[in-house]
């Protein structure tokens, strides 16, 4: 790929990211499909902490999904180890990187240790300002906007707005998305912040998650600096 020159006065302010492709890089290369996250893993450690060094303010990727759930017990076990995994391995660039993060999602299904895990690293790096980095975890679009409007009929509330709504939804505090990034050549949301993607720049490409490198996330930034925002208005 040729060489493309970032120019950081236009970086979104929020990026998302589905992660496709692990398993397929595993199969690809007869290796079980724990190795595809293993691998995806170190692929998403590049990409924070060069997300944090360039300026990006919010990065949220989708880790496991409320549909995945059915996938074999041995890789659900695996995807529930991983997190843990992630941050311990990543404590000091996390700190040292003024990181602030932070998990959305339905956290009563986790296991005990990662739900200790996440509140451990919530609140030692509450005061982080730097970037944000969010973990979408055991988290669907649609399961996020209903227990926001049960919540809300709970307290009593009739009558809202749009900001009012998002208060109550797991995404409180956090900016709409900007640019949302797929790998793996699948062209869809699944399920994925619906309320945030309203207005947001999708770039689809082929490349497996794995292999999504700095490179890869430098064209998909100069892309999404080249387009036309216009949020349903005219320019």
């Amino acid at each position: 790929m040729k060489d493309v020159e970032l120019d950081t006065t236009k970086l979104p302010q929020h990026v998302a990211i589905i992660m496709d492709g692990n398993g397929t890089w595993a199969k690809k290369r007869g290796l079980p499909r724990n190795f595809g996250h293993r691998q995806g893993a170190q692929a998403l450690r590049n990409i924070v902490l060069f997300s944090n060094e360039i300026g990006i303010k919010y990065l949220t990727v989708f880790a496991f999904s409320t549909e995945n759930w059915s996938r074999p017990k041995e890789e659900v076990d695996y995807l529930m180890r991983l997190p843990m995994e992630f941050l311990r391995s990543n404590e000091k660039e996390i700190y040292k990187g003024n990181i602030k993060f932070l998990c959305i999602g339905e956290r009563d299904c986790l296991p005990l240790d990662l739900q200790k895990t996440i509140m451990k690293y919530e609140n030692e790096t509450v005061n982080n300002q730097r970037m944000t980095f969010i973990v979408a975890l055991n988290y669907g679009g649609k399961d996020d906007i209903i227990q926001a409007v049960n919540r809300l009929l709970q307290e009593g509330i009739s009558k809202i707005d749009n900001q009012k709504f998002e208060e109550y939804l797991y995404t409180k505090n956090i900016p709409d998305v900007d640019l949302l990034i797929r790998t793996s050549g699948q062209q869809r949301i699944s399920n994925f912040l619906l309320w945030k993607l309203s207005y947001s720049e999708l770039y689809f490409t082929n490349v497996l998650w794995p292999e999504f490198n700095k490179k890869q996330y430098i064209k998909a930034l100069c892309e999404y600096s080249e387009r036309d925002r216009r949020y349903g208005g005219i320019k």
